[in-house]
């Protein structure tokens, strides 16, 4: 059985291997390569506290971390949140990814009561557009030439999905 669960430090070890795979993270921004056990844990450490972030593990039955799924930048006022995932090669493809997101929305208009969550992509990651658009993300625009990465200037697409659009796909 899938789950979330808050990020624990026996979690970092698993984190660095999608950190350290080219294969995963190079459709994202960051510098994930250099990180480090001691920065990860920082991570882990500093999202339990963060009052605009909330960080979970996606679990196997044995409770192993197969990835991580974010509500980030968590704005009240406004009823937003940003959306992030990532999992380990061996866990894609397994059906997480969907459990997970169901997960992260619930808890974003079930729990917190948010208005909007929403994220961005790579222009060229059409697997992600079309995983995102799958679970109910609208797609919103893109922001072109957005980002310098490997040397290649990249657009962003953004996606969101309101309230009462995940409410209408649950009923």
């Amino acid at each position: 059985m899938m789950k979330l669960r808050s990020l624990v430090e026996k979690d970092a070890i698993p984190m660095l291997e999608w950190m350290h795979d080219p294969a995963v993270n190079h459709v994202f921004r960051a510098d994930f390569a250099s990180m480090t056990r001691d920065r990860a844990l920082l991570f882990i450490q500093g999202g339990a506290r963060a009052a605009t972030e909330r960080h979970y593990a996606i679990c196997d039955d044995a409770d192993e971390y197969m990835g991580t799924i974010s509500l980030k930048h968590i704005d009240e006022a406004n009823g937003t949140a940003e959306y992030a995932i990532v999992l380990r090669r061996a866990a894609q493809g397994q059906g997480y990814a969907g459990f997970a997101t169901r997960e992260i929305l619930r808890i974003a208009f079930g729990e917190l009561g948010l208005h909007k969550v929403y994220l961005n992509v790579l222009k060229e990651n059409e697997h992600a557009s079309g995983f995102y658009e799958h679970m109910g993300f609208r797609y919103e625009g893109t922001q072109r030439e957005q980002l310098l990465l490997g040397g290649r200037r990249q657009d962003l697409k953004w996606y969101g999905i309101l309230a009462g659009e995940w409410q209408a796909m649950k009923a």
